[in-house]
């Protein structure tokens, strides 16, 4: 069963497994999918994810319950009233303690290397803040808040900015450096018009504690 962080007539936040794609591959297996027969809770319809996690990242997944929800929520995200708390392990010192990553991002694709997202000035705007939570072992532990929300935004800001990628990033850095990519969508908060907003906390889950950081 996933786990659900958040449930009312509107609205589902589940915590997102590492390793489960949100919708089914091409070649096949498992994905997030398979679990919406169950997540309907007495619903007529299957919910449906609002907004994309990758494959290796865990944690906080909105899921709308109705056609009328889905629309607002992703008016929401659109407009940038929604907020996002990330928490990473980067492999790799972090000098400073907090700071703005402001890097306009582009997909390039290649037959060697597949596609892949990097900085390029005519690119799409992408603003992530960050802020130093921990250190252990040659790791850091980063609090991320993305303002935007554009494909592997976070991986690759990482990169760029600290000169080492999250652990375990098997396309901005090496899948040597840990388990997966250690990114974990930690926090969640979509407000409402006449509701109370939808919040939700994924706590951390045992590969981060693997890593030497068992608390946020």
């Amino acid at each position: 069963m996933i786990p659900i962080l958040f449930e009312d007539g509107e609205a589902l936040v589940v915590d997102k497994p590492a390793g489960l794609p949100i919708e089914r591959p091409r070649a096949g297996g498992r994905s997030l999918e398979d679990h919406f027969a169950e997540l309907r809770l007495g619903f007529q319809r299957d919910p449906v994810a609002v907004h994309r996690l990758d494959t290796d990242t865990s944690g906080c997944l909105l899921l709308a319950r109705n056609p009328k929800a889905l629309v607002r929520f992703n008016r929401a995200f659109e407009e940038r009233v929604v907020a996002k708390r990330y928490i990473g392990i980067v492999a790799g010192d972090v000098a400073e303690s907090e700071g703005t990553i402001e890097l306009s991002l582009s997909k390039i694709s290649s037959a060697e290397k597949g596609w892949r997202m990097i900085p390029a000035r005519k690119g799409k705007p992408a603003v992530t803040h960050w802020r130093k939570l921990a250190a252990h072992g040659g790791l850091t532990l980063v609090e991320f808040r993305p303002e935007t929300g554009r494909t592997h935004q976070i991986r690759v800001h990482a990169a760029s900015a600290f000169g080492a990628a999250l652990a375990g990033d098997p396309v901005y850095g090496s899948r040597r450096t840990g388990p997966r990519t250690m990114l974990h969508a930690i926090g969640l908060e979509v407000p409402r018009e006449g509701k109370p907003p939808i919040v939700a906390h994924a706590p951390l889950p045992a590969d981060f504690a693997a890593m030497g950081f068992a608390h946020e």
